[in-house]
């Protein structure tokens, strides 16, 4: 494994667990400069196909989800080990299923009910973005049919 300070390919195995998923943690110190850094392996998966909005299809990435995870958690006191959590189990639940194409509609609504279990005001940032409302009215009927299902 390269060391992400020096670039020494040589490095010993420090410390080894298994993470959520089908993944393993593995800590390790390079040999040439002594610095200590984290990887993580994970088991090779068939490549699940995300069909966008205009038909096209292109291969899945956690990172681009990720992204708008971590962009509607700003400035929220959400631990990251909670968000990696969220991921993961959205990940597993993509992989599990039997389709080996999804629709960016699915993946946003199962995002989006992740959030919900997370975090409200992260919940309401995603969906800002992902219902792309037409205007201030139709965000405000949304946030106010979110209250009447959490009072029901």
């Amino acid at each position: 494994m390269k060391c992400s300070y020096c670039g020494c390919l040589e490095s010993k195995v420090t410390d080894s667990r298994e993470t959520t998923h089908d993944s393993i943690r593995r800590r390790r110190e390079c040999l040439a400069c002594g610095k200590r850094f984290t990887t993580y392996e994970f088991v090779d998966k068939e490549q699940l196909a995300v069909i966008k909005n205009n038909g096209l299809r292109r291969p899945f990435e956690l990172l681009k989800i990720r992204a708008g995870i971590d962009k509607a958690c700003e400035k929220r006191s959400i631990p990251v080990e909670r968000i990696d959590k969220l991921l993961s189990d959205l990940e597993h639940k993509l992989y599990s299923s039997l389709d080996s194409e999804i629709t960016t509609k699915e993946i946003g609504k199962l995002v989006m009910q992740e959030l919900k279990n997370l975090d409200d005001v992260a919940y309401i940032r995603f969906a800002s973005v992902y219902q792309k409302f037409a205007d201030v009215a139709s965000f405000i009927d949304f946030i106010n049919e979110q209250c009447k299902e959490c009072n029901e």
